[in-house]
């Protein structure tokens, strides 16, 4: 039985600012951004977008009535979280209208959080075939203005609805994965901000792609030439760059620049977004997906899921005939066509403003967001949401 990927949806906050601008404006070389980190641009959010309005804006471009119907668990990783008790999920669940004997959940393990949903996803359709699961990844990647990590921010959802016979990406059986408590990238809750040891994640990163594709070589017997790409978790698009290239001596000359062409197609949304932590390795495939011409039915593709702290897997799909119509492509360009570029002010305006932390109230004023559903209120310590 095949199970997998049926369809995938994709939302950005409504502003974004160019990332020469910014280089510029902090007085560093832009090439540093574009070229020696990989970002041309990078997604803003307002007070009216957090992690469950973009989680739903995502989702709306996935299901219809039936597949409400159809949803026994909504899943949402994020490590954005803004309650230690309530799920982003129950919001969600409810915000979207799911048929109410679901299972709905938030799943937390840095950026590895959609993945751990995935799979689980994976497994109960296997189970119940005639049921479907929503795995959404949302999330608001913050390091502070003017810091180390301003560059790697960035914002916003991926929404993908699991089913049987899918209709854009069957997922294989066999995963690899491994798990290894280190202090590379963590968020104490007393801290607004993520602490970051910068070198020695990166370092992490490659060493656990290393680590769960020799345990995958090893389960399945496959070798690199059997992939036609591979697609990384992206903080920053020369991060997927690096863990490729430690493994593309293993095949031939044509197949290494083949699977280069695809990881440069797979950065191509990821690189005008920035990053989006739980969703970042979703949105890559969708990146390969759209903007690939090279691709067709039955081709494999491998994934590499990291989250800090850490947590690493490698596991693979192959393309359903047809994937390309069940794509949304048009959605895609119509985002990023209406999204409204910034100054690097008053992106560090919206940077600046917070919703209260004291329990005070306040009405969030929609500005120029036309997004589907807002974030419009914060009132006795509830947040209120506002959809059309």
């Amino acid at each position: 039985m095949n199970i997998g990927i049926d369809k995938i949806g994709f939302y950005a906050p409504p502003y974004y600012v160019d990332m020469v601008e910014l280089a510029n404006e902090r007085g560093d070389d832009p090439g540093k951004y574009t070229v020696g980190i990989g970002q041309e641009q990078m997604a803003v959010t307002p007070l009216s977008q957090d992690i469950v309005s973009m989680a739903v804006n995502a989702a709306l471009q996935v299901i219809n009535d039936t597949d409400r119907n159809k949803i026994d668990l909504v899943i949402v990783g994020t490590e954005s979280g803004f309650d230690a008790s309530k799920s982003a999920a129950v919001y969600v669940h409810e915000l979207l209208g799911i048929q109410p004997h679901a299972r709905s959940f938030e799943i937390k393990q840095a950026c590895y959080g959609a993945t751990a949903g995935l799979q689980m996803a994976k497994d109960y359709v296997t189970l119940h075939p005639d049921r479907a699961a929503l795995v959404i990844g949302s999330d608001v990647a913050r390091y502070g203005l003017a810091t180390g990590g301003e560059v790697t921010q960035g914002g916003g959802a991926i929404a993908m609805f699991i089913t049987a016979n899918p209709r854009i990406l069957t997922l294989e059986a066999d995963a690899t994965f491994y798990s290894r408590d280190i202090m590379d990238f963590w968020r104490p809750s007393y801290s607004e901000y993520a602490m970051v040891d910068g070198q020695y994640s990166n370092e992490q990163y490659v060493a656990f792609f290393a680590e769960v594709w020799k345990a995958y070589k090893e389960k399945t017997g496959r070798t690199l030439s059997e992939f036609e790409a591979l697609c990384f978790h992206l903080p920053y698009t020369k991060m997927g760059k690096k863990a490729l290239s430690q493994v593309l001596t293993e095949t031939d000359d044509e197949k290494q620049q083949a699977l280069m062409n695809h990881y440069q197609a797979s950065t191509v949304l990821n690189r005008n977004v920035g990053n989006i932590y739980t969703g970042s390795l979703y949105l890559s495939l969708l990146s390969l997906l759209t903007a690939s011409e090279a691709l067709e039915a039955g081709d494999r593709i491998g994934l590499f899921s990291y989250g800090s702290g850490a947590v690493g897997e490698f596991f693979s799909g192959t393309l359903v005939d047809g994937y390309l119509k069940n794509l949304p492509t048009t959605k895609i360009k119509e985002l990023f066509a209406n999204r409204k570029q910034i100054s690097v002010s008053q992106y560090e305006d919206i940077f600046s403003k917070v919703l209260p932390q004291d329990g005070s109230e306040l009405t969030i004023p929609a500005e120029e967001d036309a997004s589907p559903v807002r974030l419009v209120a914060v009132k006795e310590h509830k947040r209120f949401y506002g959809i059309g």
